[in-house]
């Protein structure tokens, strides 16, 4: 005799959604003229609500067009532990201003740290590992803050394509210009770091991170590193 209250049907898993390489050429072409905006609510009519974003808070720019889009889009922020004290205020402003959906990453306790096991161990540790862990089970697809304009290195970074997780990440900024992203920032009384006031171009771990007015050349300084290992 079968127990009525036993299913015996298989349990169907949930596929990622997911798109093709052909699916990636062809949105980069669509989007390539899009606005900010534009790139978020295709995000959002695609991949809502398995779809998040990450701001590392040296400014709100990001913050302010995607919550325009969508208010309770999910905003991921990584405390590494050592962040300066005046990105965890901009944290505060953001949440005040903007009333965000915030998910905050922590490593492990025993996570190991740049004076212990070196920078390429304490990025992994304490942004990559925490990321890759959470996107493994809550998220389909990631806005990122990425700019062409932020280091030659990211001079040709697509608007959309698919990370080496096999999620699609899309950088709905991409394609601004520093005029641009200046221009914004004015005109929509965007929330700023206070250390871009003091010669910080680029904002990471204190303990990495010098004054530079030259884009990323002040993260890890003298060093040859220009990426933490979230965008690559």
């Amino acid at each position: 005799m079968t127990n009525s209250l036993v299913s015996t049907r298989p349990v169907e898993l949930r596929r990622r959604a997911a798109l093709t390489p052909d699916a990636v050429a062809r949105a980069n072409r669509d989007l390539a003229t899009a606005t900010p905006a534009e790139v978020i609510q295709w995000a959002c009519d695609r991949f809502w609500p398995r779809l998040v974003m990450t701001a590392s808070f040296a400014d709100t720019t990001l913050i302010d067009i995607a919550t325009g889009v969508h208010a309770d889009i999910e905003v991921i922020f990584l405390d590494t532990g050592f962040h300066f004290a005046e990105t965890l205020n901009t944290v505060r402003l953001a949440m005040e201003r903007y009333q965000l959906n915030l998910t905050v990453l922590r490593p492990d306790p025993a996570a190991p740290d740049l004076w212990a096991e070196g920078t390429t161990a304490c990025c992994a540790a304490r942004k990559v590992d925490p990321l890759d862990r959470y996107l493994a089970t809550n998220a389909d697809a990631w806005l990122s803050g990425v700019r062409r304009a932020d280091h030659p290195s990211r001079a040709d970074a697509p608007i959309v394509s698919i990370d080496r997780r096999g999620l699609v990440k899309v950088n709905p900024i991409a394609a601004m210009t520093d005029a641009e992203h200046e221009a914004h920032i004015v005109e929509h009384d965007v929330l700023v770091n206070a250390l871009q006031l003091d010669g910080y171009a680029s904002i990471g771990c204190w303990p990495c991170t010098e004054p530079s007015t030259d884009g990323r050349s002040g993260r890890w300084a003298g060093s040859g590193k220009s990426e933490c290992g979230l965008h690559l």
